[in-house]
């Protein structure tokens, strides 16, 4: 199958128009016209997942490799060591990033990894109804990431609502209407300025809350007549 005929049916899947002017998603490496057999799916691209990868297969990941302009291709620093790498294998490249987060991610989190309802979805945030007490609510959180620790901010002792924006989300807090607000990459001024606006906050973590993209595209994908093969990258961060 030819790559524009897959890229065809993830933009049906998933519109890539629906991504935020600030985004890279697409073809990022590769030619349309290619015919590929094979298919990896995988949240980010490292060294590791290219070694493992075969020659001629097409990467389709959640994070783009290229996000900002590249003025510059110096294959002994980041990303262009990655890409003369895969150009090497001949691995093609599409992202899905925020029109994924979008169309599919935060639902598939909220009602399959969390097991909460949604009653309102709006762009990049959907709202849950929980109804739990604070500490019973961050443990089940912190259970169905994975987390080791809960690392909140609690301003109520009851969560009727809470927001969901996997990912890194603190830049929407100001328009979140909830009780608490999940989401990744929270830094200590988010958390002043949640403590300020009586928010509670619950950081799910970036990759932990985004590790599910290849599981939800794959279901997708399995009907294309392609061997597709989850193969996400490691986590980046160590916990000691």
């Amino acid at each position: 199958m030819k790559i524009s005929e897959i890229y065809k049916q993830l933009n049906e899947l998933s519109p890539f128009e629906l991504q935020e002017s600030w985004d890279n998603s697409g073809l990022l490496l590769g030619d349309f016209s290619q015919e590929v057999k094979r298919v990896v799916l995988s949240i980010d691209v490292d060294e590791v997942l290219i070694e493992s990868i075969e020659n001629d297969t097409l990467l389709i990941t959640h994070h783009p490799i290229i996000f900002g302009g590249l003025k510059q291709l110096e294959f002994s620093k980041y990303p262009a060591n990655l890409i003369q790498k895969m150009i090497k294998k001949n691995i093609s490249n599409i992202a899905m990033h925020t029109n994924f987060d979008q169309t599919h991610l935060n639902e598939y989190v909220a009602n399959e990894i969390l097991g909460y309802k949604i009653i309102k979805k709006d762009g990049f945030v959907a709202t849950l109804e929980i109804n739990e007490d604070f500490i019973t609510f961050a443990k089940k959180v912190s259970a169905a990431f994975g987390l080791a620790h809960a690392r909140c901010v609690k301003c109520n002792d009851y969560v009727k609502t809470a927001a969901l924006t996997t990912g890194s989300g603190c830049s929407l807090m100001r328009s979140i209407e909830a009780d608490c607000f999940l989401t990744g990459d929270v830094k200590y001024h988010d958390a002043m300025e949640a403590k300020s606006i009586n928010l509670s906050l619950i950081d799910i973590g970036h990759y932990e809350s985004e590790r599910f993209f290849s599981q939800i595209l794959a279901k997708h994908l399995k009907n294309l007549g392609l061997e597709v093969i989850i193969s996400s990258s490691e986590n980046p961060f160590t916990y000691i």
